[in-house]
């Protein structure tokens, strides 16, 4: 009897191998960035927390990252992680 099992390659493994990368190519960057000061450049996107307040509910919503250029190599080498699946 032979059982087969999904490989398991789908969006939420994308994502957390994105976020990886990302995480992983940010922390290279702020430990580099001593001794090549161009990795300190990176741009922040993103929008500001908002609070709605319906008195009996309090939402806050906001979302902003920082991306350099660190950041960026770790997401792709994610992304070529993720094709090799």
């Amino acid at each position: 009897m032979s059982r087969t099992f999904k490989t398991g390659k789908g969006p939420g493994v994308l994502l957390i191998i994105l976020l990886a990368g990302g995480v992983a190519g940010s922390a290279l960057g702020d430990a580099l960035a001593a001794y090549l000061p161009i990795l300190k450049n990176y741009t922040t996107i993103g929008f500001s927390n908002t609070t709605f307040n319906l008195h009996f509910l309090k939402l806050t919503f906001g979302l902003t990252m920082s991306l350099g250029a660190m950041t960026g190599i770790g997401i792709l080498l994610g992304f070529l992680a993720y094709r090799r699946l």
